[in-house]
């Protein structure tokens, strides 16, 4: 009988990790309705609006364990909760940096600007054929397709290719930690659930610390 309680508590165990891995990869998958006139921000905004509640709902989930175990007595217990409070940490975090970002070119757009002085010709953002107002190369298709969007927005092109490439910049970002987050969790599952024993935290093992807080502590080593 007893086995099989221990058995039943790391699949729990287990699956809180495993559900909270799936609540964040879902943040990537996040859809929102953005208007022509915002569309520089379409890369940001499924996150943006999902990831608060998503947080939220992990915050509830993590005080839900804590009130039926406020302190997990057992190893697996104890590496789930580290591996969970990590998560949530590294989330927040990920999404306070991108609500910065999304803030500064929301900031950037609104800001009123003097009328441009008149560009010389080979650098005129209005003729379309030379395009020389940006950095990258560009198709004839390409370009056409920015200034539509740039005069959506109302925008200069070039300053429409710009504030896009910060809001894909901060997308690629959160894609990064929420796929890392994801990762963290699903191993530190598979590992409560069919490799933890008594002495988990015990020696210098991969398995003495879940895999999102070592991978924490590397950071926080190479920063120094």
């Amino acid at each position: 009988m007893t086995t099989t309680r221990t058995s039943l508590a790391r699949t729990e165990l287990a699956g809180l990790l495993t559900d909270a891995a799936q609540s964040v990869s879902g943040i990537l998958t996040a859809e929102y309705p953005t208007s022509v006139g915002r569309s520089y921000l379409h890369p940001v905004l499924g996150a943006l609006s999902s990831g608060p509640r998503v947080v939220c709902e992990l915050n509830d989930r993590l005080e839900g364990f804590v009130a039926d175990e406020p302190l997990p007595a057992t190893p697996a217990g104890l590496f789930t909760l580290a591996s969970y409070a990590s998560a949530l940490g590294w989330l927040t975090e990920s999404l306070a940096e991108l609500t910065t970002s999304v803030d500064q070119i929301c900031t950037r757009v609104g800001i009123p600007t003097q009328p441009p002085a008149p560009a010389s010709p080979a650098s005129s953002p209005a003729t379309a054929e030379q395009g020389n107002e940006f950095d990258f190369a560009f198709s004839a298709s390409e370009l056409a397709a920015i200034r539509t969007a740039a005069e959506a927005a109302g925008l200069p092109p070039g300053e429409y290719v710009e504030v896009l490439s910060q809001s894909l910049l901060a997308a690629s970002r959160i894609t990064d930690a929420c796929m890392e987050i994801s990762s963290g969790l699903l191993e530190d599952a598979a590992y409560v659930l069919g490799e933890a024993a008594d002495h988990v935290w015990i020696g210098d093992g991969p398995g003495s610390l879940p895999t999102l807080v070592r991978t924490l502590l590397a950071r926080m080593e190479a920063a120094e």
